[in-house]
């Protein structure tokens, strides 16, 4: 099953006018880990979620809401 994690946090990310890179500062995780997350490859760890929630100012069940 694909969750729509990785697609809102793309979206999210760009509506901020924010680069993988500056997300992945923001949250202490490499570049490539932002990447896999938007390409659906791989899943943020579940301890981030509060705080990607946070900085796009949304909620949890935003980032899997489709």
């Amino acid at each position: 099953m694909n969750l729509p994690i990785g697609e809102n946090i793309r979206q999210l990310r760009t509506e901020a006018g924010m680069t993988q890179r500056a997300l992945a500062y923001e949250l202490r995780v490499s570049i490539q880990a932002v990447s896999k997350w938007e390409q659906g490859r791989s899943y943020p760890d579940i301890t981030l979620l509060p705080l990607i929630a946070s900085l796009f100012s949304v909620s949890v069940d935003r980032l899997f809401t489709i």
